[in-house]
């Protein structure tokens, strides 16, 4: 019999037991690491290339994924979130998010969940800017074509801009410079800060109901990029492209391009160069007026010479040769009522442009723009009365012309022979033979016949 007891006094040490097993579900597993990095990772930068990247139009998340040369890991951008990005995001980019990491339990994936997201190496208003004139030139509003020309002479101009910024001084300054009497419109709006570009475009729509408006100028002074950034809104460029009225874009400086620049039908270096273009001086438009007179005066004497030149084609038509002091007389008569007419149209002209300094000096007290319309009307009562002298006369040197050509057609030899009639020479050609003493029988002479000649020998010569 074996004795396990032990001694007494010695301690009693227990058996090892096996380690207690905790077994995880899936979830409870999935659930404790998304803690950990939710509570480890709370904020994150992470950079690297998007690739597989797609919006989910159902709900508005991004998906994408971002990875290096050696890993990858996934990522999704919420809604709220991707409202906020000022460019969109595409596969290829080297970009920067911030964010959380947290694990996608139906895949057991971790992932970073962006909040925000900005291209690396490249400004986010720089890619912005590119990515959206890059999206107007492929729908057509940068193209030239497209582009709707200027008003010669506008009745009314319309101005967008802040009534309190030193670009509208500018402009107003330059019109009261050029054109004292234009009819200025102006949409007030505010051209920087929050909420700006909608305001613009709200300012744009109004000034455009406004009856009569020929042109607007939509402008504000230079500043910082960030100052500028109102123009570059799409919706403000969409609508500036849409608006049937012709718009000049002036914003900041020389070297500031704004994406209403682009659609914009003019673009303008400065507001004070906007107001140029907009009005022409008022020697401009004289000087243009009288261009016209002189363009009459030049189409008037080239239609004399015309006339005159087919006078002395008629002189120099073979066979009537024998005629020209006939001509020549007709064609004085021509010279001479040319040189009538010319007269009179001088002195229409001279008339004009005496009519025309009169009325330069009314209009530097009195609006250009009422006056134009009864200058116009002058200027073509006297174009149609210019017309009607010259296509009288015209006719007229048309019908003298016909007669003298068929009254000599009619005395012409070769119409004399048309009739019947014959002319007889000498086999030589030297003379005319006019009586039948002056051949003898033997001789040869020629027949002159209206469609020819012939050659005879003389059998019998009878003298009456």
């Amino acid at each position: 019999m074996t004795n396990n007891l032990l001694p007494l006094g010695e301690p009693i040490t227990p058996e090892p037991q096996p380690p207690r097993r905790e077994v995880f579900t899936v979830t409870e597993l999935t659930v404790q690491i998304r803690n950990q990095l939710e509570s480890n990772y709370p904020f994150i930068w992470v950079e690297g290339e998007l690739s597989n990247s797609r919006h989910w139009k159902p709900t508005g998340h991004f998906y994408f994924t971002l990875k290096d040369g050696d890993a990858q890991v996934r990522g999704v951008m919420f809604r709220g979130s991707v409202k906020s990005l000022p460019f969109s995001p595409e596969d290829g980019a080297h970009v920067v998010v911030r964010g959380r990491l947290s694990v996608y339990e139906a895949k057991g994936e971790y992932q970073v969940v962006a909040e925000h997201m900005e291209p690396h190496g490249v400004g986010t208003r720089q890619l912005a800017f590119d990515q959206l004139r890059r999206r107007l030139e492929e729908d057509g509003l940068c193209d030239e074509m497209r582009k709707k020309n200027l008003p010669i002479l506008p009745r009314k101009i319309g101005i967008v801009t802040s009534i309190e910024g030193a670009a509208l001084r500018d402009v107003m300054t330059v019109l009261a410079r050029r054109f004292h009497s234009a009819h200025v419109v102006i949409s007030p709006t505010r051209v920087q800060g929050e909420g700006a570009s909608q305001q613009i475009t709200k300012a744009l729509k109004a000034i455009v109901s406004v009856p009569s408006i020929d042109v607007v100028i939509l402008t504000r002074g230079g500043g910082s990029a960030e100052d500028l950034w109102a123009f570059n809104d799409e919706a403000l460029a969409r609508t500036i492209a849409e608006i049937p009225i012709p718009v000049i874009s002036a914003i900041g400086h020389e070297t500031d391009y704004t994406i209403s620049d682009f659609v914009a039908d003019r673009r303008a270096p400065t507001p004070s160069a906007a107001a140029e273009i907009v009005v022409a001086k008022y020697t401009e438009f004289t000087e243009h007026i009288t261009l016209l007179n002189d363009r009459l005066q030049a189409a008037t004497h080239r239609r004399f010479e015309r006339l005159q030149t087919t006078v002395h084609n008629v002189q120099n038509r073979p066979g009537l040769t024998a005629f020209r002091t006939r001509l020549a007389l007709t064609a004085r008569r021509v010279d001479e009522t040319s040189y009538r007419l010319t007269m009179q149209t001088r002195n229409a002209v001279s008339s004009l442009r005496q009519q025309l300094h009169i009325r330069a000096l009314r209009l530097e007290a009195r609006d250009l723009g009422q006056q134009l319309p009864r200058i116009r009307v002058r200027l073509d009562a006297i174009n149609q009365s210019l017309s009607r002298v010259i296509s009288t006369v015209g006719i007229e040197h048309r019908r003298q012309i016909e007669r003298v050509v068929a009254r000599l057609e009619s005395l012409s030899p070769l119409g004399v022979l048309a009739r019947g009639f014959s002319v007889c020479w000498n086999d030589a050609r030297t003379r005319v033979v006019r009586k039948s003493t002056e051949v003898e029988v033997g001789d040869t002479v020629r027949v002159k016949l209206h469609d020819g000649e012939l050659r005879c020998d003389v059998t019998e010569a009878k003298p009456e």
